[in-house]
């Protein structure tokens, strides 16, 4: 049985940091392909970033490019979400995804489909 769980949300005041972790357990996961996306109240998903498998290679949106940074550690099967200078409107639920569709654009893309695994997501929220 997969299971995906993130961590790491909370509040935090507009500028500042946080740093989401997802473990993920039953599959192969350093042949999946890994990525983070988000859902704020009354609006689409979004995705944010997504990571390859063998040779990492990394795509962001422009709305997060410059702030946001996915990491992976394929031996511990742990995926990582450095966010910086975070804004008012990144409030919202944030979900790991396993097994997307990086394209590399433009624009760069993230895309889940029937066979993604989804955690349950961990809630940020940023003050202003």
């Amino acid at each position: 049985q997969v299971q995906v769980g993130e961590s790491g949300g909370g509040l935090v005041q507009a500028g500042g940091s946080l740093r989401l972790s997802c473990t993920v357990s039953g599959l192969t996961f350093d042949v999946y392909y890994m990525a983070w996306f988000r859902q704020a109240p009354g609006k689409d998903r979004e995705g944010l970033s997504c990571i390859t498998a063998s040779v990492p290679t990394t795509y962001y949106p422009d709305s997060v490019k410059g702030r946001f940074a996915i990491a992976r550690d394929n031996a511990k099967k742990k995926l990582y979400l450095q966010m910086n200078s975070l804004k008012p409107e990144g409030t919202a639920m944030y979900y790991c995804a396993a097994s997307v569709a990086c394209g590399s654009g433009p624009p760069p893309s993230v895309t889940s489909h029937a066979g993604t695994y989804w955690g349950q997501g961990t809630q940020v929220t940023v003050s202003s």
